[in-house]
């Protein structure tokens, strides 16, 4: 199994697992490179977001995130729980308190515009990840307070009037099923 040092981070030899784990999430990318080890339960498929991480005048800082609500535990797929705990055991001697992913923000987006220009598409920012995995989310029917709480957002409001142009025009549906009550309650001649 081939170990992975501190100066390999997001590097050519990248490997798939950490790509496909930075671009899982729908954390803010301040979120995500403020993980450690100490912050994932293996056991119970959840993360612990209680820091944030930015870069000034050339030191890392860590800090706790803008507002209470944005320290949450988010549930995971345990096929992301896999390949985390994949990832870490490929972090040779990575210390528990240590970040997952040691680089700076400026170096991910630059790896995501390099991924966008070697597939030959159009060329997003890191955030805007976390937009397309809450319009999948609301694809798939995932209620809109189930998305503020993942998201951290302190008010519904927020994830609202964020997303809120993604819920398909619902007008139709409810007039068809007011039909249906009214047909299977109305008198049979």
């Amino acid at each position: 199994m081939e170990s992975i040092t501190k100066g390999q981070a997001f590097g050519d030899a990248f490997p798939l697992q950490k790509k496909n784990i930075f671009f899982s999430f729908y954390l803010t990318k301040a979120e995500m490179l403020a993980l450690t080890k100490e912050d994932i339960d293996f056991e119970n498929n959840q993360i612990s977001i209680t820091k944030t991480y930015y870069r000034t005048e050339r030191r890392d800082i860590i800090t706790t995130p803008k507002t209470e609500q944005s320290v949450r535990v988010i549930d995971i797929p345990q096929f992301l729980t896999k390949e985390i705990e994949m990832y870490v055991n490929r972090c040779y001697g990575l210390p528990d308190n240590e970040r997952l992913f040691p680089i700076v923000a400026e170096a991910v987006q630059h790896k995501l515009k390099r991924a966008c220009v070697k597939a030959g598409v159009k060329q997003i920012r890191v955030h805007d990840l976390r937009h397309s995995h809450v319009a999948y989310l609301i694809n798939q029917g995932v209620q809109p307070l189930i998305i503020k709480e993942r998201l951290g957002h302190r008010d519904i409001k927020i994830t609202l009037n964020t997303y809120g142009h993604l819920y398909p025009n619902q007008q139709k549906k409810v007039a068809d099923m007011l039909n249906a009550a009214r047909n299977e309650n109305a008198p049979v001649d």
